[in-house]
């Protein structure tokens, strides 16, 4: 992909995350975790401008960088995230105000490091950008879903001999 998809497919993400984030959404919903963060990585991983060819290092050292504030951005946005269980034993999530507050240092931490890859004159492709959401997104579903199994669910109603089965409700007929 060229940087310019790379970059409509960052703010697509980031933008369908950012909205998402604050609406309340189901946790146990079935489909895999992983498999948004494992596709970005793909995408990311597969463009050969990772790693500046002139600067090897200092754009390693950058990417590394980039990693950690994803990894970091992603384990605060996930505990922030305010997590509970409803009577249907359905685990739901909403993010906070202070899971804002993540982002906002995130980002801020981010356009940093870019700054600094341009005053050294070292170039960064979006594929760090990527990745390390990847990285983000991956950590913070991973530790919800950890949360979310940890949660004590509710006991099946009418459940009498504790087997797990529920017991229809005597309907009377007039």
């Amino acid at each position: 992909m060229s940087g310019l998809v790379n970059a409509l497919v960052i703010v697509a993400v980031v933008a369908l995350v950012i909205v998402r984030q604050f609406r309340t959404s189901r946790l146990d919903s079935g489909r895999p975790w992983w498999l948004v963060p494992a596709i970005l990585a793909v995408a990311a991983l597969r463009e050969p401008g990772l790693l500046d060819a002139h600067h090897r290092t200092g754009s390693a050292l950058l990417l590394g960088a980039e990693l950690l504030i994803g990894l970091a951005t992603g384990v605060g946005w996930a505990w922030t995230t305010r997590i509970w269980v409803e009577a249907d034993s359905g685990v739901w999530s909403r993010s906070t105000k202070t899971s804002v507050a993540v982002w906002v240092v995130g980002i801020g931490l981010r356009v940093g490091l870019f700054a600094l890859g341009a005053m050294l004159g070292i170039r960064q492709d979006s594929s760090a950008l990527l990745l390390a959401l990847a990285g983000t997104l991956f950590v913070r579903s991973g530790i919800m879903v950890w949360r979310a199994q940890s949660l004590e669910r509710p006991a099946v109603p009418g459940a009498a001999y504790r087997d797990g089965t529920a017991r229809p409700a005597w309907k009377e007929r007039v």
